[in-house]
């Protein structure tokens, strides 16, 4: 499916519509990326009670899949710089069908772990290859609009699978919860992961990618069928250029100016981790029960988080490429700083479940409305197009070691029975603010303005 001419997903030359479904087929993976990540929320519950596992084997079931993006997200850098990017995205979308059914059916916590791993495989590759393929074949006046559309997929992944939980969970009692409805949880996944391996057969390969591969004429097909005839002869030279110019070796990361921006890269993904969103995203549903919610109720309050997540993910997507990505950045990480403050001194006063929902709803929307997906459009534009798979590998290994930490030390500040007798679950939230401060000063100091220019000029920001 190389050859850009056997595309069936239509539109005329130079279509939007076109872009944009090509786009949102990439996208899927993103949307798998937050289904697969969001669905342990729900059945660690009765998974915990099913399997016996103690405090220790049930952090290790929460956090195993975070193992498997790591390498996964590594070896996606290397593979997509050599098979393409859309044959990652396939061999993705392989892994998750396989952990799907692998995680609902289970004989032992040993097998749930690897296939818990598996999947934690497509979703670092997935990472990596959705938001690199989409800023690759999208021009550069919507790419950050276009790039944005793969954080709301995440996000969507991550609202619809908390809805299929709280559905899952009222159809039967907590016995049948126990025997069965976890097992629906995990499988669910298999109808995404089967749609996006189906369409994937009908999109193009990378233009940047094929014109690295010396096939210029189907890249400008592909090109011309995005955006004008002009453009795509005037980009394709760019992409040339700008290839030329390259090696494709690891040392070219270590010379001066591409170790700066390895550097910031690899800074901006650990930063979006550290100031402790999936926190939130993993352990929402039990931080509101530690509030007083009941079961049902705090699984409401998750979806309500997941909607609010989306919501102001869409408001991203239509200001990145308007606004900007540094004052998004700025506004975000300001405000997300300010809401972690306020949480922290809703938990040490031991205020209302309802202040607490609050604030973590501010927080919520200023992480969806910023650091969520303008920190992929950075990385997906930064990077030189021969070394781009290898670099985002790099710094996407990075972010996946940081959400490691972080979800396995929440628990750790979270229940320590010093901290909490000093400071009554506050701590770790005014630890995720300092870290969200930083974040502030970084992107002031370090981070440039790249809205509406091309990869190529920006390759050329480094160079100087």
């Amino acid at each position: 499916m190389g050859n850009g001419g056997k595309v069936k997903l239509a539109g005329d030359s130079g279509s939007s519509v076109y872009l944009f479904l090509v786009c949102a087929v990439a996208a899927l993976g993103g949307l798998l990326f937050g289904y697969d990540t969001g669905v342990i929320n729900g059945a660690i519950g009765p998974l915990k009670t099913y399997f016996a596992l103690d405090a220790k084997a049930e952090g290790w079931a929460m956090g195993c899949a975070l193992l498997g993006c790591a390498i996964g997200a590594a070896s996606a850098g290397v593979f997509s710089d050599w098979l393409g990017r859309k044959k990652v995205l396939i061999f993705s979308a392989i892994l998750f069908f396989i952990s799907a059914m692998g995680t609902a059916f289970p004989k032992t916590i040993t097998a749930f772990i690897v296939f818990r791993i598996i999947g934690g495989l497509g979703v670092g590759a997935a990472s990596i290859s959705s938001p690199m393929y989409i800023a690759e074949i999208s021009p550069a006046r919507i790419r950050g609009r276009m790039v944005s559309v793969n954080q709301f997929a995440i996000v969507t992944g991550f609202l619809v699978v908390y809805f299929v939980n709280y559905f899952i969970a009222r159809q039967g009692d907590n016995a049948w919860n126990l025997q069965l409805g976890w097992r629906w949880m995990f499988g669910s996944e298999a109808i995404p992961a089967v749609l996006l391996l189906v369409l994937l057969f009908f999109v193009p390969e990378s233009p940047r990618w094929l014109t690295k591969k010396g096939r210029g004429e189907e890249a400008l097909m592909i090109l011309s069928r995005v955006d004008s005839a002009e453009y795509a002869k005037t980009e394709l030279l760019e992409i040339e250029d700008a290839i030329a110019h390259e090696s494709g070796s690891l040392k070219q990361l270590l010379q001066p100016g591409m170790k700066i921006v390895l550097v910031m890269g690899i800074v901006l993904a650990v930063l979006q981790q550290v100031t402790g969103i999936n926190v939130f995203l993993y352990f929402g549903t039990e931080i509101f029960k530690k509030m007083g919610s009941g079961t049902n109720a705090a699984l409401l309050q998750t979806v309500i988080v997941g909607a609010v997540n989306m919501t102001f993910t869409i408001i991203a997507i239509w200001t990145v490429d308007k606004l900007g990505r540094k004052p998004l950045m700025l506004i975000g990480s300001a405000g997300m700083g300010i809401s972690l403050l306020a949480m922290g001194l809703a938990a040490y006063f031991q205020s209302t479940e309802l202040w607490m929902l609050l604030f973590i709803l501010s927080y919520i929307a200023c992480f969806a409305l910023s650091v969520g997906p303008v920190t992929w459009v950075i990385l997906s534009e930064i990077f030189p197009t021969r070394i781009r798979g290898r670099a985002m590998a790099i710094a996407t290994v990075c972010l996946w070691v940081a959400n490691y930490i972080v979800s396995q030390t929440f628990p750790m500040m979270d229940e320590n029975q010093w901290l909490l007798a000093r400071f009554h679950h506050a701590f770790p939230f005014w630890v995720y603010g300092a870290f969200s401060v930083i974040l502030l000063g970084f992107v002031w100091r370090f981070v440039p303005e790249t809205k509406g220019k091309t990869l190529e000029e920006i390759e050329k920001h480094w160079m100087i």
